[in-house]
């Protein structure tokens, strides 16, 4: 069972907050929000390449979102400069 699209939006927006602070950006909630879900999707994938599956439930997903949202920040950091 995953996430519903209510608890999905939440972790989405905590992991895009928590990515946000980390990396030292200055985000605002829909952006942690779309960083959150896209940063989960993301690091889920890659993960799953590696043969590394999370839980679908919300404290695994958080720490997936966060780190996959730090990802996207890195990335985009990188591409700007």
């Amino acid at each position: 069972m995953g996430l519903g699209i209510i608890a999905s939006i939440i972790v989405g927006g905590l992991a895009g907050w928590i990515a946000s602070m980390i990396m030292k950006a200055e985000t605002g909630l829909l952006l942690n929000i779309v960083l959150g879900i896209v940063g989960a999707v993301v690091l889920n994938a890659v993960l799953s390449l590696l043969g590394i599956y999370a839980e679908r439930s919300w404290l695994p997903q958080l720490v997936v979102g966060a780190g996959g949202a730090a990802l996207l920040i890195f990335v985009w950091r990188k591409l700007k400069s």
